[in-house]
């Protein structure tokens, strides 16, 4: 058992606003030390498995200033998601996790995404791994 202090991101939601977040945090809080687990659910599994996890998209309420949000982000050489992840797992403990039943609801057989994740889990092993966890947050 690790003796780090776990920091857990439930991934939900698939935006490029939101993926971006669990990115961050998660690079973020790897750097630190922390052992960070990212459970990928429904839309993100969904997302992974189309390929599409770099894809900026934003939620319609902020269509108003998304194109001009893309073009900053560009100019700013902001990494990519997939490219996030993979720092993450260079500078400490960063492990992505895909949900089993998520796999199922999304129609996404995991052979798709096992290349992209580190382990594809059932809801009752990814409760004992996530058990005890310092920072959980559901994004």
């Amino acid at each position: 058992m690790s003796q780090n202090k776990k920091f857990v991101i439930f991934a939900h939601n698939a935006t490029y606003d939101k993926l971006h977040q669990v990115a961050t945090l998660g690079m973020t809080a790897a750097a630190m030390g922390k052992d960070v687990i990212i459970v990928l659910l429904f839309w993100t599994i969904k997302k992974l498995a189309e390929g599409k996890i770099d894809q900026i998209d934003f939620p319609p309420e902020y269509a108003g200033s998304s194109e001009e949000v893309a073009r900053l982000l560009k100019e700013k050489k902001v990494p990519k998601i997939s490219e996030m992840f993979q720092d993450a797992k260079r500078v400490g403990k960063f492990r992505l996790i895909a949900c089993s039943a998520g796999l199922e609801y999304m129609g996404v057989e995991s052979a798709t995404v096992e290349k992209n994740v580190d382990e594809v889990l059932g809801l009752p092993a990814i409760i004992s791994l996530t058990a005890g966890a310092e920072t959980t947050l559901f994004i």
